[in-house]
């Protein structure tokens, strides 16, 4: 079915009559500075829409919907209750009675960001000016029969909030996994003094570093072979030097240290590598992911020199001591980390893939639902 044809059995004939959102609601700023905040506060204080602190005092107690006026410009939050607010976080109240507030929440989420670059001329938006958002469209269904027009913002509403919740509930059974893993990990990687033999990173792989070849942007052939930095892929080049598995181990680079993403992460197939990643070989696929299971849980701080340029040079990374418990013993550990590994961290089976499916399909919906029909909209 198409958008147009979902719209018309919504909508059932009624009319839609676009208002102005400074005139189906209250609209105000805090006027508070982030030093309002004490860590013992009893209420909510927004210092944007989203970011929260506390506060010993409160302005509101109503439902409420609050919009990031100067940082993280255009983001919304739907709150119910007392609180307090930053003086540049607009808060609207006091909603027209033919105007579901969930509803609203919705439409400002679907089309205020791209509204207000509109209206600024530029993506990189600094702040809204109140003129601006007072007259940002509203779409009313049906506005001359106020019942009419609640119930099928209802219908709209339930839509959208089934997806955001499953989206909620797989985002929270993600972040559940992922202790999971993290847990399990942990306790498979540590083994009791005396359990098993402790060696030298370079005693168990071979180092490949002589082979890599940097090359600068200007000089890259555009290609489909991944050209490889510190911490994954930074372009794609017509040729390759190697042609099979590998581990990659960051040599240098903030991420080190601050460790947002792995620092050891295998590769497959054809690659050129940069001079900012190590480069290590194993004799199998157990010995190679176990090792880069155990990179990433342990802390590299002894191995790291440079606190501004923080590096990982060749004679550290190859007396890393790991453990080195029997083949067997490898495989078992690297088939239940792998199964961990693919629930969380995948992009093709795993709960980040179903949560970006959602996503997708929470987005898609909402444009069906709210792409309104606005003969007047370039005269808004």
């Amino acid at each position: 079915m198409s958008s147009v044809n979902f719209l018309d059995k919504l909508l059932d004939g009624v009319t839609v009559e676009w208002k102005l959102l400074g005139d189906v609601c209250r609209i105000e700023t805090g006027k508070l500075n982030a030093n309002a905040a004490v860590e013992d506060g009893s209420f909510m204080f927004f210092t944007t829409a989203k970011e929260t602190s506390r506060i010993d005092r409160y302005r509101w107690d109503t439902e409420a919907l609050l919009i990031a006026g100067n940082a993280n410009v255009g983001e919304v939050k739907h709150y119910t209750g007392k609180f307090e607010a930053y003086q540049r976080t607009y808060v609207l109240t006091n909603f027209a009675k033919n105007v579901s507030v969930r509803y609203l929440y919705f439409v400002l989420t679907h089309s205020l960001k791209k509204y207000l670059e509109e209206k600024t001329n530029s993506a990189a938006m600094t702040y809204i000016v109140l003129s601006t958002l007072e007259n940002f469209p509203i779409p009313i269904p049906c506005p001359y029969a106020p019942q009419t027009s609640l119930k099928i913002q209802a219908k709209i509403v339930r839509i959208l909030d089934a997806f955001t919740k499953l989206t909620a509930e797989l985002t929270a059974e993600l972040t559940t996994r992922k202790k999971q893993y993290n847990y399990y990990r942990d306790q498979l990687l540590s083994f009791e003094e005396g359990y098993v033999e402790w060696k030298a990173l370079g005693v168990l792989a071979e180092n490949l570093d002589s082979m890599r070849k940097p090359i600068t942007s200007g000089l890259r052939e555009p290609g489909d072979i991944p050209y490889y930095g510190a911490s994954g892929i930074v372009d794609y080049v017509k040729d390759y030097i190697f042609d099979c598995d590998l581990l990659l181990v960051s040599e240098d680079g903030a991420n080190l240290l601050a460790r947002n993403t792995p620092i050891a992460f295998s590769i497959s197939g054809k690659s050129w590598v940069n001079n900012h990643a190590h480069v290590l070989k194993f004799k199998t696929y157990a010995e190679r992911k176990y090792v880069e299971y155990y990179l990433n849980s342990i802390d590299l701080t002894p191995y790291i020199s440079g606190a501004a340029q923080p590096k990982l040079n060749k004679k550290s990374l190859e007396s890393i001591r790991i453990p080195d418990p029997p083949p067997k013993e490898k495989k078992r550990i690297v088939d239940i980390l792998d199964k961990f590994d693919a629930l969380t961290s995948s992009t093709s089976d795993g709960l980040p893939r179903e949560i970006q499916l959602r996503q997708k399909q929470y987005e898609h919906y909402r444009n069906l639902l709210l792409s309104f029909p606005n003969p007047k909209a370039e005269g808004v």
